[in-house]
């Protein structure tokens, strides 16, 4: 177990976690992306099944990773949806991000933390289209002197899906 932080420190990277949140689950993309820091590395990967015997072996399938981004790329990602012309996103989903058990950990870069949370995201959209993201989350936040207090310079997603069976993956996690 980690140097435990202080609740004050832990109250105030809790609320930045919800404060993105709901920038996302708001379409508030321009917002969102204020809170990257220029050299984020956004990745998300599924998780990989295994059998038991391979495990054992240290035999794994290779990893697939869905996203393996850049802040400009997410750049890009947010300009092409504000076009309108994102049919993935026509009609908008509607999406709901939930984190729970955060832990905070101190890193060994300066004024960086490790925040790891479970994380569950729901995505609507036209009458019958739902789907459910679950998985782990470790993000890297570095501390700013701005508003928020938290940049994010790194997200690692991990799904507990193995498939992906929505029929496109254009939300922001």
């Amino acid at each position: 177990m980690n140097k435990p932080i202080s609740l004050e420190l832990y109250h105030h990277i809790t609320q930045f976690l919800y404060h993105e949140a709901a920038l996302l689950d708001d379409w508030q993309f321009r917002a969102w992306l204020d809170l990257l820091e220029d050299d984020l590395r956004y990745t998300m990967r599924t998780t990989v099944n295994a059998q038991t015997r391979d495990r054992r072996k240290s035999i794994q399938p290779p990893t697939t990773w869905i996203f393996n981004d850049s802040k400009s790329q997410l750049e890009r990602r947010v300009a092409r949806l504000e076009t309108g012309m994102a049919w993935a996103e026509e009609p908008p989903s509607r999406t709901r991000h939930m984190i729970s058990n955060c832990m905070i950990s101190e890193t060994d870069l300066p004024d960086v933390l490790s925040v790891r949370v479970n994380y569950l995201l729901t995505r609507s959209q036209k009458e019958r289209d739902e789907m459910i993201y679950v998985g782990t989350r470790t993000d890297l936040l570095r501390r700013r002197s701005t508003a928020e207090g938290w940049g994010l310079c790194g997200r690692e997603i991990i799904l507990d899906q193995a498939v992906i069976t929505s029929h496109n993956l254009s939300v922001l996690f």
